[in-house]
C-alpha cells in the first residue's frame, strides 16, 4: 500500500510560480515511477510529467518548458515547479505512484496509486 499527499497548491497570478509537493508512505518509495496529473472539471485527466527512481523523466511536450519535475528519495517526496503560471494551468494537481513498468507513464492506467490532489488556481 502506498499513500500519497500532495501539497503546495493555491491561488497564484499569472506569471508567477508554484513548487508542488508529493510526500509519499508505505512502500519503498525509489522503487517506483512517480508521476504528476491535473484535471479541470469536465475534461479528461491530463499527464504533466513524471520520474523514475533513477532521475529519468517523462514530459508532456505542451508544458515541458515551465514545468519541472524531482523528487528526493531520501524524504519520500516529489515535487513539481511550476514556472511562469499561465490561467490555462487551473486545474487540480494530482500525484500518482506506479509500481510496475510501463511503456507509456503518460497513461494514467499505468499508475497504481493517486493522492486527493491540491488545487492551483491562476488569476489573470
Amino acid at each position: 500500500q502506498v499513500q500519497l499527499v500532495e501539497s503546495g497548491g493555491g491561488l497564484v497570478q499569472a506569471g508567477g510560480s508554484l513548487r508542488l509537493s508529493c510526500a509519499a508512505s508505505g512502500r519503498t518509495f525509489g522503487t517506483y515511477v512517480l508521476g504528476w496529473f491535473r484535471q479541470v472539471p469536465g475534461k479528461e485527466r491530463e499527464f504533466v510529467e513524471a520520474i523514475s527512481w533513477s532521475g529519468t523523466t517523462y514530459y508532456s511536450e505542451p508544458v515541458k518548458e515551465r514545468f519541472t519535475i524531482s523528487r528526493n528519495n531520501a524524504k519520500n517526496t516529489v515535487y513539481l515547479q511550476i514556472n511562469n503560471l499561465k490561467p490555462e494551468d487551473t486545474a487540480v494537481y494530482y500525484c500518482a505512484a506506479a509500481l510496475g513498468t510501463s511503456s507509456d507513464y503518460a497513461r494514467g492506467a499505468s499508475y497504481d496509486y493517486w493522492g486527493q490532489g491540491t488545487q492551483v488556481t491562476v488569476s489573470s
